[in-house]
């Protein structure tokens, strides 16, 4: 098997708040195979977004990135200065999709001119002086109507998944070979967000890309993603192939969490409890105070992160046991 195009290997971020030291990521592991789409899933405060900074090398103010690897095409990203970061890697090896079109996109501009500017700074060198029609073309790529016209309005002229297909456009720009998505579909509609889904899984296909696609959502995983990393409370607990994941789920996080699924759950209930405070992570098995197979040792000791079948690796040594009735 070849190697991946991105691996991280026991990443370990912190960041210094009024509270002390919080280790938001705390040794999380995922590859992503060439030409793969990769899910990472996650409660809100799991440490999804803090994982695509220290992967695109811009962690907030505050953090610390402790120990880890983070090899892309061989370098490892972790280690890179950051000029070398900021030249070589993001926004040209690696592309951005945000999760939120106005906020990326500034309303006193024209779009042309902003994704022009990414152009000339990122693009390769061959496409000197064809810039603009380039933009064209990636624009009617993404089905985005009129593309020339498009260019001189400005981002409130253009619907929610317009906006989106802007910024796939703008991502695919410098030709990366990787692109990382933060849940860009969580804002728009049911239809809209099938039609960039689709649109998403095609130009990966066609143009021979791999994505790290950063969801809460299950549903979205199951149309998208050939594999999924679960992650809770800054750990990786889970991965697998997604069918096999959905199917054969191991880790008690990862089978209550795919239970709240609108089109898997019997009722309306959710996982008791909450995601802990990174400043006040339990001991031990980081998920025990709410899952319902904790014995005494899951409080004592943390779990080790490793393969129970080829492709299948699982942080949980109780995985196979029933969950009690009503716990999913």
């Amino acid at each position: 098997m070849s190697e991946p195009l991105l691996k991280v290997s026991n990443l370990a971020v912190s960041i210094r708040g009024d509270e002390g030291t919080a280790r938001i990521l705390d040794r999380v592991d995922l590859e992503i195979p060439r030409g793969r789409i990769v899910g990472v899933v996650g409660e809100s405060g799991c440490g999804k977004s803090t994982l695509i900074r220290a992967i695109l090398g811009v962690l907030p103010p505050r953090s610390t990135l402790e120990a880890g690897e983070i090899v892309f095409e061989g370098r490892d990203l972790a280690r890179l200065p950051a000029p070398v970061l900021a030249r070589e890697v993001r926004g040209s090896a690696i592309g951005f999709i945000p999760q939120d079109p106005l906020q990326s996109l500034n309303p006193v501009f024209k779009v042309g001119a902003q994704m022009l500017e990414t152009m000339r700074w990122h693009a390769p060198p061959e496409w000197k002086g064809r810039h603009r029609e380039r933009l064209v073309d990636l624009l009617r790529a993404v089905q985005v109507p009129d593309p020339e016209r498009a260019l001189e309005r400005y981002p409130h002229e253009f619907s929610g998944g317009q906006r989106q297909r802007l910024l796939i456009a703008a991502s695919l720009s410098c030709q990366p070979r990787l692109l990382i998505a933060d849940e860009p579909t969580t804002a728009l509609d049911v239809t809209t967000q099938q039609q960039v889904l689709k649109l998403l899984r095609d130009l990966v296909a066609e143009l021979g890309l791999s994505m790290l696609f950063v969801t809460h959502d299950f549903g979205v995983v199951a149309q998208l993603c050939d594999e999924v990393s679960v992650i809770y409370a800054g750990q990786t607990v889970e991965a697998a192939p997604t069918r096999r994941l959905i199917d054969e789920a191991a880790h008690p996080y990862a089978r209550l969490l795919l239970g709240c699924h609108p089109d898997r759950a019997t009722d309306l209930g959710g996982i008791p409890g909450s995601v802990p405070s990174p400043f006040t992570p339990p001991a031990g098995c980081r998920f025990h105070p709410r899952c319902p197979l904790a014995v005494d040792d899951c409080v004592r000791t943390r779990p080790v992160f490793a393969e129970t079948s080829p492709r299948h690796a699982v942080a949980c040594p109780r995985t196979g046991l029933p969950l009690p009735e009503g716990a999913a």
